[in-house]
């Protein structure tokens, strides 16, 4: 269908209030960061009148915020890799083996996605503090709850994700590679996950943004030795000041992996979340 010049006129106003309505938070933040926080206090302006960049020094001090990027990075990293093989396998099975539950399997990973996260809150406390009962393993306060917790999010949709994936790339090319000897093992990892690296890179951004940016169960399930930056930025605010300028550097800071990332893969994110809309 060709486009009309008032439809035109139309998609260029709505993107641009758009892109106004996205953009003017991030300014927002980019000139508080860098203006002092007696300015920051006094009348609101668009533009520092004393550019500075005290705030990006002083944060790292104020709070162990270097500490607190770590976690987030090994808890995102962990978190992402595990969700990627686990739902990679759960995936591929699904979609190449029939057996009894298939269909069940399906439903039930895709029907976790209608219940709020907030539901799962007391129960997998409470289940840590069994497990650390009877078991002697830390799981609330840890790292290692903290990725099993993020896993319980980013799993069902992965799983459900890649299975459109995989059911796109055609059977041929594996029957190929078995006629030359090539076992199941060895066509999964030669012949389908070279073609499924758009999706298996969506899922990973996915549950690395999910594990990123998570801050309910990361303010119940951490410590103060094993707290993420979503809770580390709260302490930028105390009873007697609030850094705002450091808070708005900090975000900053914290927002280049996740951004630098997704920039990095947008291709292969677009191509694995369209996977399967259209066969």
């Amino acid at each position: 269908m060709r486009e009309t010049n008032a439809g035109r006129w139309v998609r260029r106003v709505a993107l641009t209030l758009i892109g106004i309505f996205t953009l003017l938070p991030v300014l927002i933040i980019l000139d508080t960061s860098v203006k002092p926080l007696a300015e920051v206090q006094d009348a609101f302006s668009w533009w520092p009148h004393h550019f500075t960049l005290h705030a990006y020094v002083q944060m790292w001090h104020t709070v162990p915020l270097a500490h607190y990027f770590l976690n987030s990075i090994i808890v995102s990293v962990v978190a992402a890799a595990i969700s990627v093989v686990l739902a990679t396998l759960a995936a591929y099975a699904v979609s190449r083996f029939a057996f009894v539950g298939r269909r069940l399997f399906s439903f039930a990973v895709l029907s976790t996605q209608m219940f709020p996260g907030i539901l799962f809150l007391l129960p997998l406390y409470l289940i840590f503090i069994n497990l650390q009962r009877y078991t002697g393993i830390a799981l609330s306060g840890s790292l290692l709850g903290l990725i099993i917790t993020y896993l319980t999010f980013a799993l069902p949709f992965s799983i459900w994700m890649l299975i459109g994936f995989f059911d796109t790339i055609p059977r041929e090319l594996e029957e190929a590679a078995f006629v030359d000897g090539t076992g199941r093992w060895g066509a999964l990892w030669r012949i389908v996950l070279p073609v499924a690296r758009p999706g298996i890179i969506a899922v990973a951004i996915f549950a690395y943004m999910t594990a990123w940016g998570e801050v309910l169960f990361a303010s119940v399930l951490t410590t103060e030795s094993t707290r993420t930056l979503a809770i580390g930025l709260q302490e930028y605010a105390t009873r007697n000041v609030t850094d705002w300028n450091q808070i708005m550097a900090a975000s900053v800071v914290v927002s280049i992996p996740v951004v630098g990332g997704f920039l990095a893969v947008q291709r292969f994110l677009i191509r694995g979340l369209t996977a399967g809309a259209v066969k």
